[in-house]
């Protein structure tokens, strides 16, 4: 009897997607002593007490069984004035909001609530990385368009225009953006909505960053005129209200899509985790000025590593919101994985390589700047010591 080769037994679909390129840094960083990360993706910040009280107090209260499947109703209720009150936008708790398992589960499944076999979806580039595979495990193709530092990593109507066919199902948006940190207005978005309205195009908007906007507020794509049945907007409380670990995001939409993507989440995950939800609930009720301060906080350090890159020879755009800065290492004739590779071994500074992100991330590294300014001044000394050596 011929034996079975191992790839015969796994999907081509899942074969064809490639793990993780920021995961690779950090399992190399992860051996390494001495290592000062500009990596992670994650607040620095431990969640604010009252947020953790909460749920320890949900445990105590006994609530630990599931909860309705699109989340607890009062927390529902919550998101719905949440939004309402940041963002100017409004959502039905019972038939347009659902609490998911971060707000990946929410592009998860709202990519394959909406996709079929060959549907195109275009990716605004840099991009954050779980994009582009989740169009491609929904059956769709995802379509790069990119952006560059000479246009502060903003994408153009016309630029998307020139990428939409008869396939075109959706567009995904990102602002503020990770890895860039780029911010679009309101005149920016309404050109790009203009388009969704010409060609019937269903639009991705994540927003989790929107908290962490430093110069401008952010506009929310759903509160574009005509724009909230066309959005499926995505968010969370990841990374304005520290609580990466907990798992918890929500996505809002219209109520056919949202219907559809609560089948998936049904089936799938059945509902988010209860105690976190509990968590969440306490974080939007009083949860406004731990978000003011942490922003301040970032700001500080985006206004620091920014000059620093400035003056060490790497330029920088200023980001407008996020947690990252994106500087250009062209100059050095290394590639974006050359010179995180370089870096991580000859001084102990651990970045993401650009080109992770898309071609448009090429020639740049993404740092967080979600540390303390005592390991941003101390990578910045490395990475300074690192370019002179070159």
């Amino acid at each position: 009897m011929a034996h079975t080769k191992l790839n015969s037994r796994l999907s081509k679909r899942v074969q064809s997607i490639q793990p993780s390129g920021i995961r690779r840094f950090f399992d190399l960083a992860s051996k390494m002593d001495n290592i000062i990360s500009l990596g992670v993706g994650e607040p620095d910040f431990v969640t604010p007490w009252n947020v953790r009280e909460a749920s320890i107090s949900s445990l105590e209260r006994g609530f630990t069984a599931y909860t309705a499947n699109a989340g607890v109703f009062e927390l529902r209720k919550e998101i719905s004035s949440y939004m309402n009150k940041r963002f100017s936008v409004q959502y039905d708790p019972e038939t347009e909001i659902l609490v998911t398992v971060g707000a990946s589960e929410g592009i998860d499944i709202g990519m394959r609530a909406i996709l079929d076999e060959g549907d195109e979806v275009i990716i605004v580039e840099p991009t954050f990385v779980s994009y582009v595979p989740l169009v491609q495990m929904a059956g769709g193709v995802a379509v790069p368009v990119g952006t560059t530092k000479e246009d502060q990593f903003k994408v153009s109507a016309s630029q998307i225009k020139a990428a939409i066919t008869p396939r075109t199902k959706a567009i995904m948006l990102c602002f503020p953006n990770n890895p860039t940190g780029a911010t679009m207005n309101g005149q920016e978005m309404q050109e790009i909505a203009d388009l969704c309205e010409q060609y019937d195009l269903l639009v991705f908007s994540d927003e989790i960053y929107a908290e962490l906007s430093y110069d401008e507020n952010h506009v929310s794509f759903a509160s574009l005129p005509k724009m909230k049945e066309r959005t499926i907007l995505i968010s969370g409380f990841s990374k304005s209200f520290a609580m990466t670990g907990w798992r918890l995001g929500f996505v809002l939409a219209p109520p056919d899509l949202l219907a559809a993507m609560l089948k998936l989440h049904q089936y799938s995950l059945m509902c988010a985790p209860t105690m976190a939800q509990y968590g969440a609930l306490e974080a939007l009720k009083s949860g406004m000025d731990d978000i003011e301060r942490m922003k301040q906080s970032y700001k500080q350090r985006r206004n620091f590593i920014v000059k620093s890159f400035s003056e060490i020879g790497l330029p920088c755009h200023t980001p407008g919101g996020a947690f990252y800065a994106f500087p250009s290492v062209e100059e050095t004739g290394l590639s974006s994985e050359q010179f995180a590779e370089k870096l991580l071994m000859a001084e102990r500074v651990a970045v993401v390589p650009g080109h992770v992100f898309g071609e448009g991330g090429a020639g740049h590294i993404r740092c967080s700047y979600a540390t303390s300014m005592d390991n941003l001044e101390q990578s910045v000394e490395r990475i300074d010591r690192f370019l002179k050596s070159l």
